[in-house]
């Protein structure tokens, strides 16, 4: 039994030893390609003078990654997507769908560590852009906008290292997005969407 826990440990030390690290230093470049779905927060605002109640529906994209480190470990991204699209519903009875854009730029810093697990934390801003509005059900024919937004992004992640230049990523962000919406070029009021954003990707070291 002696003999065997002894195998164990060394079989396990060896492993961890083997196990490839995804580090990055001064210099390094990482590119990402992945899928994220994005979960505005519940009860997104009341329109019209406070008679229209509004929901923003969730949205599903492809996403890509960008990432340069200015120093080991502290790097600079920027986050971009195929457009997101989603449902903007009132009482259940859908009136608009939108598209938006989520530009990101974060500083983030990658702990260090000598695991193939390489947890990551970021702050940075956004800037949304909404495009392809468009106004449904009792809405029908009239012009609906939503105005691009400017703010706070946090972001936090793990990297599952598979070798030394490449890593699956599991993420998480939260962004914080508020914008006037315009129904026929009259402002109406304004959409709290703040989301959390889930997301996976295979990252790539250069």
């Amino acid at each position: 039994m002696r003999h065997l826990t002894a195998l164990t440990l060394a079989t396990a030390l060896v492993g961890a030893v083997a196990a490839p690290v995804f580090a990055q230093e001064q210099g390094d470049f990482t590119l990402g390609f992945g899928f994220a779905g994005v979960f505005p927060k519940s009860n997104n605002g009341v329109l019209a003078a406070g008679t229209v109640p509004i929901d923003v529906g969730d949205g599903y994209s492809v996403t890509l990654t960008g990432e340069y480190f200015v120093a080991d470990n502290i790097g600079i991204e920027l986050l971009a997507a195929w457009p997101f699209e989603h449902d903007l519903k009132s009482n259940g009875t859908k009136i608009g769908k939108v598209k938006h854009l989520p530009p990101t730029l974060s500083l983030q810093y990658h702990f260090t560590n000598a695991s193939s697990m390489t947890p990551f934390v970021g702050i940075g801003v956004n800037y949304t852009t909404f495009l392809e509005d468009t106004a449904t059900g009792p809405l029908t024919g009239s012009a609906l906008s939503v105005d691009d937004s400017w703010g706070l992004a946090l972001h936090a992640g793990v990297d599952f290292a598979v070798s030394e230049t490449g890593a699956f990523r599991a993420d998480i962000r939260w962004i914080d997005i508020n914008s006037d919406v315009k129904l026929n070029g009259v402002n109406i009021g304004k959409v709290e969407i703040d989301p959390w954003i889930l997301g996976v990707s295979y990252v790539m070291k250069f």
